[in-house]
């Protein structure tokens, strides 16, 4: 069963209460990863082997459960972000960061939709922009400081990269699982300093960036789930 955190505060629980929690999480993040956002608060209850009754008591509609989901998306990232700052090589601690990232992509079917679900979600953009774009910022600089990435790559390109990758994985998810290996190699030699040709078009501001995220959440026909 996969370890997550709520976001709120469990300490204040009797410990057979937090453990029901932590039930209850585990069991909606392999739900989540194995059948997306589809997955039904009553399989989420078996799994985690507690009533519905415990269920609504801790989280009292799925949105909340998806919220948390998230949050542990967002730790996820950081993590693999900041283990990549590590790197003594810029280029790999880079490469490493996106590969571990669309491998996520890739095992995980609820990682993408739960990301897409919150991109229009002002107050939760606001968090992953907090925690993850610095980072991916600070890979991205080294990368080029390192004169390994071509110096007119920005944040919003990676973050494209990353959409066009999660399209190629559910796309190809059934048929090559391993596909999406192939075209981020093949992008990866586009990002990179050496031979680059000169880039046709300026990248995305951040306000086009932001439209281009909502757009892409309504493409993959994604709502926000009711709050019952």
């Amino acid at each position: 069963m996969s370890s997550v955190s709520d976001q709120g505060d469990p300490r204040g629980l009797r410990r057979d209460a937090r453990a029901n929690r932590e039930r209850i999480l585990g069991a909606a993040a392999d739900a989540f990863a194995e059948h997306g956002l589809e997955a039904s608060v009553e399989e989420i209850a078996r799994r985690a082997d507690v009533g519905m009754g415990t269920l609504y008591r801790r989280f009292p509609h799925k949105a909340a459960l998806i919220d948390a989901i998230f949050e542990a998306h967002l730790d996820e990232l950081a993590r693999i972000a900041r283990q990549a700052l590590d790197d003594p090589d810029a280029w790999e601690g880079l490469r490493t960061f996106l590969e571990q990232t669309v491998s996520l992509q890739a095992h995980n079917r609820g990682f993408a939709e739960i990301l897409a679900v919150h991109l229009r979600d002002e107050k939760l953009i606001a968090k992953a922009r907090a925690r993850v774009t610095p980072l991916l910022g600070q890979l991205i600089q080294r990368a080029q400081a390192a004169g390994a990435l071509r110096p007119d790559i920005v944040y919003e390109d990676v973050s494209v990269l990353l959409w066009t990758s999660g399209h190629i994985v559910e796309a190809t998810r059934d048929i090559a699982p391993a596909f999406w290996q192939r075209q981020l190699a093949l992008a990866l030699d586009a990002l990179r300093a050496t031979n680059a040709s000169p880039l046709p078009q300026p990248p995305l501001t951040t306000s086009q960036h932001q439209r281009a995220m909502e757009r892409f959440a309504e493409q993959l026909h994604l709502a926000p789930p009711p709050r019952r």
